[in-house]
């Protein structure tokens, strides 16, 4: 699966990048179609609380495109919550497609 990762108004540090692809390839363990993912990282507004970490995560699939979004105190923590919804997600499209 191709990954990219988009981080608005900062400089994404490469383990950061490199944890994000290596969760969102275990995708592909629950639906062997994926074809890419969008990933979108952006820090929230200095007034926001403290949960001003956003990861937003497009994958392309055969069909419609899956979508999720998070935010945590960290990158790691929304990415991880996003990438759990898009399981959810990824699990009952695949169904959808079998059925």
């Amino acid at each position: 699966m191709n990954v990219n990762v988009h981080s608005l108004h900062f400089d994404a540090d490469i383990k950061l990048v490199n944890f994000i692809k290596e969760k969102l390839n275990k995708l592909t363990l629950f639906h062997d179609s994926i074809i890419s993912g969008d990933v979108t990282l952006r820090v929230g507004p200095e007034g926001e609380r403290p949960e001003n970490k956003h990861v937003e995560i497009r994958l392309a699939v055969p069909g419609n495109d899956l979508f999720a979004k998070r935010r945590a105190v960290s990158f790691e923590e929304a990415a991880v919550n996003t990438i759990e919804a898009l399981r959810n997600q990824v699990e009952k499209d695949k169904a959808k497609v079998r059925g």
